[in-house]
């Protein structure tokens, strides 16, 4: 026995022995690494995937790759990894400005879909979907503003309990009466059970703050008003929503797309440019918000214009585009209270257009309920399926002239 420990003494202290554990040192770190990298590729649909894991497969994700896997939301394709990562939360929706003095806007080129309509005075506002198209990097929005009923709505279409992300809201906050009971928009979340503490509604007149939101006085190149200040980080809500529970499924196990309703999709079918411009008015008395879009033929996409000047990204410096436009008329009832409000009905039907492919399709919209998802109809009544990437619906007043 004793010449047994001798002899292993000796050897741990040969070069030999260095040799053979540095070896083994190295085998065990390699299949460390494997081990975490494999278990990153094979999470299942819905299972959570910590902040670490997904800034690691950020780090893997190569554009060149296959695109294979479908966006639930607009039908865009990306990879693989990305798919992993959007799959392991839920869709965030965020209200964003479009007042003149605080263009151009953070971030809403890297929405799956966008909502403009009129917030008030014929200013219209943003409600920005995000989900697929911000898996490959982090994302900050700006200026976040405050909340509308009829956007509520729509950002209820996005499975049960989205992230609502803005900055207070139209109220009763005095108690005397100066906002309508059917525009107020922070009653409604209440009552929709969004609005509790560590809810999916993030406010920051609420439980919302730093690191999700913050002040930014100099995102442009010149000073604003504080309201126009807002900025918000995508990454940072998905893990506050996390932390409360509200992941790819909630605290109960329930997934997020239980019951949503995805649109159909299809591939690009550029034809002839038969409405190669699309132009309307919101309000015909505010033309800094006049709107037209500009088919281009080489990409199949339309690009963004407010009043003759292109609209861009200022994180991205590209100009705002959409494969496919929507024209949806609704009812405008207002003002209808002293602070201004506008109701647009967002519930029930009414005519629509829709541009793709350098196309017009005529048709209508139907939306049976608050939470259900709002349909685009053909004359023929058959569903309208949507080109592949970035939707923009325009809830433009019933009756306004569009010109194409």
């Amino acid at each position: 026995m004793n010449n047994l420990l001798q002899k292993a003494k000796a050897f741990i202290a040969s070069k030999n022995a260095t040799i053979a554990l540095s070896f083994l040192g190295l085998y065990l770190l390699s299949t460390g690494i494997s081990l975490a990298i494999f278990s990153f590729l094979k999470k299942g649909p819905g299972e959570e995937i910590a902040s670490s894991d997904i800034k690691r497969g950020r780090s893997r994700i190569n554009l060149d790759l296959p695109r294979t896997e479908e966006c639930p939301i607009n039908g865009g394709k990306f990879t693989k990894i990305e798919r992993d990562i959007w799959e392991a939360r839920r869709p965030a929706t965020v209200m964003i400005e479009n007042h003149a003095d605080s263009r151009p806007p953070s971030g809403l080129s890297k929405a799956d879909v966008v909502y403009e309509i009129v917030a008030e005075g014929g200013i219209t506002r943003f409600l920005g979907v995000f989900y697929c198209n911000t898996a490959a990097e982090e994302v900050k929005v700006a200026p976040v503003r405050s909340a509308r009923i009829y956007f509520i709505d729509y950002a209820a279409e996005y499975g049960d309990k989205p992230i609502f992300m803005h900055v207070g809201g139209a109220n009763d906050y005095s108690g005397s009466g100066d906002t309508a009971r059917d525009v107020r928009a922070l009653e409604t979340l209440e009552a929709m059970g969004w609005r509790f503490a560590r809810g999916n509604d993030f406010d920051t007149t609420y439980d919302s703050g730093f690191p999700v939101f913050w002040r930014n006085y100099e995102r442009l190149d010149h000073p604003v008003a504080t309201e126009h200040t807002m900025m918000a980080s995508l990454d940072a809500a998905y893990e506050e929503a996390e932390k409360r529970g509200l992941g790819a499924k909630d605290k109960k196990g329930k997934a997020w797309d239980e019951n949503f309703v995805s649109w159909k999709f299809m591939d690009d079918k550029p034809g002839s440019a038969a409405a190669s411009s699309i132009s309307f008015d919101f309000w015909s008395n505010k033309p800094d918000y006049s709107v037209e879009w500009r088919y281009d033929s080489i990409n199949n996409r339309y690009l963004r214009f407010n009043a003759g000047r292109e609209l861009t990204d200022l994180e991205t410096k590209e100009q705002l585009s959409a494969k496919n436009v929507v024209i949806l008329f609704a009812k405008e009832r207002g003002p209808v209270d002293r602070n201004g409000h506008m109701f647009y009905t967002t519930v029930g039907s009414g005519k629509a257009l829709v541009f793709q492919n350098g196309q017009v399709i005529t048709g209508t919209w139907e939306k049976d309920a608050r939470t259900d998802r709002t349909k685009f109809l053909d004359t023929s009544g058959r569903e309208i399926s949507f080109v592949r990437g970035i939707i923009w619906i325009e809830v433009v007043p019933a009756g306004n002239i569009v010109s194409y």
